[in-house]
């Protein structure tokens, strides 16, 4: 077991542990640490916890520092470089006719490395860039080429449902969305309808998914003949949520709905679809 505290280092971004290192650290606490990357500044989303081994990736930084006045500053400072060095970055984009998107530019803490991210439809030769940008900047530059759904990320919006992206304001990690999940919920096919404003396919089709998936299968699927207190009849519409099936009497001419609970209590439905 070890002993972690969680960091993100983005608003919405993953989730690290490091090794709280006996430093006392408290919920939304600004902290320095050492990363791959060089030292960087995060914020302590997950206070101290015992983790197993398999959880974390050995071996295990340690936090520093808890961030201090001057620390703080440091990074306000870094926040105004960045901004200034996107506008440089833009300039030197159209000086070389470069077919890319610039989205956004991050310093490392102590300015040891600079990181340009950019969209583009393909590859893009940006060796001349770089050495511009390094002539400029005097310290080590990176240029990291994103997808859409990252570049939504970063700069954030509204979605069609009116609220702020779920991938700017809580999720962690993207997860694989299929057409199937949204055929799976009785939506519409219709692009426009399913894709967010990144062109991709909606990061919440996934959150109802696995209701779904477990619930079709105990219902009986749209156009099986089943039995009903009333009679035969065929299945002709399907509430997954709410667990209620629209059902075409075809002797009383008339349609019915009945929940799903309802059918396996009165043993009407199959034992083995039941016992699922």
């Amino acid at each position: 077991m070890f002993n972690v505290v969680g960091i993100r280092f983005k608003k919405a971004g993953k989730i690290y542990y490091f090794d709280p290192d006996g430093l006392h650290i408290e919920r939304d606490d600004t902290v320095i640490v050492e990363t791959t990357r060089g030292i960087e500044h995060g914020v302590a989303v997950l206070p101290k916890k015992l983790v197993e081994e398999d959880d974390v990736v050995l071996p295990l930084k340690k936090v520093i520092r808890v961030a201090s006045q001057k620390d703080r500053q440091i990074i306000a400072e870094n926040n105004e470089i960045e901004k200034q060095a996107f506008v440089l970055c833009l300039e030197k984009v159209k000086e070389h006719n470069l077919e890319m998107n610039l989205v956004d530019v991050e310093y490392s803490f102590d300015k040891s490395k600079v990181v340009f991210f950019f969209t583009a439809d393909g590859r893009v030769d940006f060796r001349e860039l770089v050495k511009d940008l390094a002539l400029v900047f005097k310290t080590r530059i990176e240029l990291r080429q994103i997808g859409v759904r990252d570049e939504a990320k970063m700069l954030g919006g509204i979605g069609p449902c009116g609220r702020m992206l779920c991938c700017s304001t809580f999720l962690g990690d993207f997860e694989p969305v299929s057409i199937k999940m949204a055929k799976d919920q009785s939506l519409s096919l219709n692009p426009t309808k399913i894709s967010g404003i990144c062109g991709r396919l909606m990061c919440c089709l996934k959150y109802e998914n696995d209701d779904y998936e477990a619930i079709k299968e105990i219902m009986p699927d749209v156009g099986k003949v089943i039995r009903t207190p009333l009679g035969k009849g065929e299945v002709i519409g399907l509430n997954v949520l709410e667990r209620i099936m629209k059902v075409s009497l075809k002797e009383q001419e008339k349609i019915v709905e009945y929940t799903l609970d309802e059918l396996i209590e009165e043993g009407l439905l199959p034992t083995a679809t039941a016992r699922k």
